[in-house]
């Protein structure tokens, strides 16, 4: 939350620092005679509950005196009885038309270790008893739910009214979030981390908050893209360029640049001399003067990224072909003569020309239409970047099983960036086109005419 841009009004509060007032509050509503232990089994009690247009009908437990019900819920308190034996729940109206209100389930017994209380209890509260409860005492005023919990509004209301809370909260409720293309279920991204689908709750494919940062993601653009979302009460999904958008407007306009090739090709320029060295300024950002330059080493060795050369190249190539030129960024215009293959008829060396007046200038007598990314063997450091992927093949993934990543393992591929220290959290913009991050020169291929298939490449530590 403090990488988003936020700070917490005081230490991080957890429900469990409220378990022993939920637990008196139950024993204040046993004794109003609005909550009572009941003894059904799980299949007893949805057919006790009754369905959307039929009403439920009473439990055989409902009406147990006060003092019966203190003496088992203290019993349940206790540990004298398995997970599942019996319930504490509220007595509301099993006839009501919201199923939510048919006698809701206010306690279970589960003999489990939890992680902030250890083993003091063995009776939990359930999410209803809790929500409302818990706002109250935190002071908080508006309760944020998405649509789904419509339906509790009335039970949160309800347990706030019977009970003598520091305050009375409200409830309100918005559509969630979803991006096409994107898991967003809490659920279903566990499922990813359980089966070990990804590298964890960080891994840069998943849509968390620390793998939007690892992906490349700041916190400004982030913040930029829920205010262009905005919150409303109607379902529907966000297209996912809206948010690569607001990804590439923020580092467009902030970020320095640098560049790196993911996939390194020697490059040798043949009439440049040998043990010479320019020292070529470029600036840090083509607005922002106040950012200054960074300085890199010309001489007779660089590397660019062999997607870069084709000796084929299709119809609008604008990169380094055959006989054909192309300027190297904030340097000269080169020409490629010759492409060195090994035994196995890999390029592993091109043999270039360059032009000297073409510093700074354009070519007299021609026009050179592409630019590409350079970085000199040395000071340029070498770095990882990961290969990722969309994690779902749906647009709108919903089972669990349209969740798994069945091919995207993160391949961390060796390669070049002309700075010493590369920042690792860039983002991998969603382009056909080569184009300039902050830290890198971040290429995404398409592989497929779905939209589903689209790899990108980000620097990570």
């Amino acid at each position: 939350m403090k990488w988003l841009g936020f700070e917490w009004s005081g230490e991080v509060r957890y429900a469990s620092q409220y378990f022993d007032q939920l637990h008196d509050w139950a024993v204040e509503l046993i004794k109003a005679g609005k909550a009572y232990v009941d003894d059904l089994s799980p299949e007893q009690a949805k057919e006790y509950r009754g369905t959307l247009t039929e009403p439920g009908k009473n439990s055989p437990f409902r009406d147990r005196s006060v003092e019966e019900n203190l003496d088992w819920f203290a019993r349940m308190r206790a540990g004298e009885f398995p997970d599942g034996a019996r319930v504490l729940r509220a007595k509301i109206d099993m006839a009501s038309p919201n199923m939510n209100l048919r006698d809701p389930i206010m306690y279970r017994i589960r003999h489990a270790h939890h992680h902030q209380t250890g083993d003091k209890w063995c009776i939990y509260p359930n999410y209803d008893f809790t929500h409302g409860q818990s706002d109250a005492i935190e002071g908080i005023t508006h309760s944020i739910c998405t649509l789904e919990f419509e339906s509790h509004r009335p039970l949160y209301e309800w347990f706030l009214s019977n009970l003598p809370v520091p305050a009375q909260p409200r409830q309100y409720e918005f559509s969630r979030l979803n991006l096409n293309y994107t898991i967003t279920s809490k659920r279903k991204l566990k499922q990813l981390v359980d089966e070990k689908h990804v590298h964890g709750w960080d891994d840069p494919r998943m849509s968390t908050l620390s793998g939007f940062r690892r992906r490349g993601y700041t916190p400004a653009s982030i913040r930029n893209f829920c205010d262009m979302v905005g919150t409303n009460r109607s379902d529907g999904v966000v297209d996912f360029g809206m948010l690569e958008f607001s990804i590439r407007q923020d580092l467009d306009a902030n970020a320095p640049r640098a560049m790196c090739v993911l996939r390194p090709l020697k490059v040798v320029i043949t009439n440049y001399p040998e043990g010479q060295v320019e020292h070529l300024e470029l600036p840090r950002h083509p607005q922002k003067e106040e950012l200054g330059v960074r300085k890199l080493p010309f001489a007779r060795e660089i590397y660019i990224d062999r997607d870069d050369f084709m000796e084929e190249p299709p119809k609008g190539y604008k990169r380094l072909e055959p006989n054909g030129e192309v300027r190297l960024r904030g340097s000269y215009v080169i020409r490629a003569d010759e492409a060195i293959k090994d035994a196995d008829g890999n390029i592993v060396e091109l043999r270039c020309s360059y032009d000297p007046d073409t510093l700074g200038k354009n070519p007299e007598g021609r026009k050179v239409k592409g630019v590409v990314h350079w970085v000199p063997p040395r000071p340029a450091s070498s770095a990882k970047c990961a290969c990722t992927i969309v994690c779902s093949a749906r647009p709108t993934p919903r089972r669990p099983k349209t969740a798994r990543v069945s091919s995207t393992t993160s391949t961390l591929t060796p390669c070049k960036c002309s700075l010493v220290v590369v920042p690792s959290h860039r983002l991998a913009t969603h382009s056909r086109k080569t184009v300039s991050s902050s830290s890198a020169k971040v290429t995404s291929a398409r592989i497929s005419r779905t939209p589903n298939l689209v790899i990108r490449y980000s620097t990570v530590p």
